[in-house]
């Protein structure tokens, strides 16, 4: 067994064994809004429940490694020292971790996740609606833990107002751990679903997807299409062409001649059924003819 002084590591991989062996963890997706109003969203896996009386929430927004620069979340909360804390199920998954890329300031990640803002009651960031459990929080506090690379923020929360979907209690208003079908984050790609075990969800791709505020409306709007479906087919670089999509439907109707003349509701169920073996783009072709 090897026993390993973390001062000899660097902090990528002391960072990737402590996600790796701490794990799974809850996830605080972090509604915030900045100095102009501007809503921000993002999820942290560094975060936990720690006190009832007074309700306490902690998550804590790490310096990036790789050039100790802060995230907008932490600008905000030091700001405005408000936030509404949203946990999340395995519905949103896809979208949550879509959100987590690295947008300029002032990019609205709800709009660009395809997830619906709700006015909060007590604080000025917004909630997201298809969280099941959302917290209106005041921040009390914010401890930094150092100020390298890789370094935490404690931001300290009180809980102000809760919201809970209906659908998630039981019939004595308790929570129903199956019904909420949360999921957790563990190392590298992977998360945890409560009642199922692991499963993967690719990173972001380093160059920004185009984002669900970028899709076709009737893509956008579709009553096929799931949230994850969504935030997958967000997370691509540029649609393809024109031409693209043509030769992929000319050399489809070979085998399935009906393509052509197939209405969008059809259209949406073949391309859902290309992103359950992860081909995106050939799910975009579809979806674009």
């Amino acid at each position: 067994m090897p026993s390993i002084d973390p001062k000899s590591l660097s902090t990528s991989k002391l960072h990737a064994y402590l996600l790796s062996a701490v794990a799974p963890r809850p996830i605080a997706f972090a509604s915030t809004i900045d100095d102009e109003g501007r809503p921000n969203l993002s999820p942290f896996s560094f975060f936990n429940v720690f006190s009832a009386n007074p309700p306490i929430l902690i998550f804590s927004p790490a310096r990036r490694v790789r050039d100790n620069s802060t995230k907008h979340t932490l600008q905000n909360v030091e700001t405005t020292k408000e936030v509404v804390i949203n946990v999340v199920n395995y519905h949103m998954v896809h979208q949550m971790s879509f959100s987590s890329a690295e947008f300029p300031q002032g990019v609205n990640e709800f709009e660009k996740a395809g997830l619906q803002m709700l006015a909060s009651h007590c604080v000025k960031p917004f909630r997201v609606a298809e969280s099941p459990v959302q917290f209106e929080c005041k921040v009390n506090d914010i401890v930094k833990l150092g100020n390298e690379g890789g370094a935490g923020n404690l931001v300290i929360c009180e809980v102000v107002k809760i919201h809970i979907d209906d659908e998630v209690l039981d019939e004595h208003e308790q929570i129903d751990q199956t019904k909420m079908d949360l999921v957790a984050r563990a190392g590298g790609s992977f998360y945890t679903r409560a009642k199922k075990g692991f499963f993967e969800v690719p990173k972001p791709t380093t160059n920004l997807g185009i984002g669900v505020d970028n899709f076709p409306d009737h893509v956008k709007q579709s009553m096929v299409l799931t949230g994850n479906d969504l935030g997958v087919l967000a997370n691509i670089e540029k649609l393809p062409s024109s031409t693209e999509v043509q030769q992929f439907v000319e050399e489809l109707g070979r085998k399935y001649p009906n393509i052509k003349t197939a209405g969008p509701r059809e259209k949406h169920k073949l391309a859902r059924n290309y992103l359950s073996f992860g081909d995106v783009q050939s799910a975009w072709k579809i979806l674009l003819s």
